[in-house]
């Protein structure tokens, strides 16, 4: 069974002999983050996938963050790149709910909630709960 990680290790090795610049840059630095989380603590250990998809899903959202900012700061060639990193980083991750997705499962939550009686702010507990897994 292939880890997520060793899955980034052959995608950087293809990335590189492809000299595609921009994932090779990006798993760099996204296994670097790996290395750094697996090694800070008391002791060295493996990720588990689910923490590595942690640090993917961190990187990725530094790359939102730092696009907007460059964007705002009107440098939109760097804006640019941080996007395109992030959506190399995306395709790691699972896939994000489209907001008509998201609508429609709270919409059914809120019917399920009100159902079993639940109303008012008090509902809100009970929608979460559907809504989360």
């Amino acid at each position: 069974m292939t880890t997520l990680k060793s899955k980034l290790h052959d995608d950087l090795n293809a990335a590189i002999k492809e000299r595609d610049e921009l994932r090779s840059a990006t798993l760099r630095l996204t296994l670097a983050a790996i290395t750094k989380e697996e090694v800070a603590g008391k002791e060295k250990r493996e990720l588990s996938d689910d923490e590595v998809l942690k640090v993917i899903t961190k990187e990725a959202k530094k790359r939102r963050e730092a696009a907007e900012a460059f964007a705002q700061g009107g440098r939109t060639e760097s804006a640019e790149r941080e996007k395109a990193e992030g959506e190399v980083l995306a395709a790691y991750l699972p896939k994000q709910l489209s907001d008509d997705e998201l609508n429609t499962i709270v919409a059914q939550a809120v019917e399920e909630a009100r159902a079993a009686g639940a109303e008012g702010p008090r509902a809100m507990g009970a929608v979460m709960k559907i809504v989360n897994p």
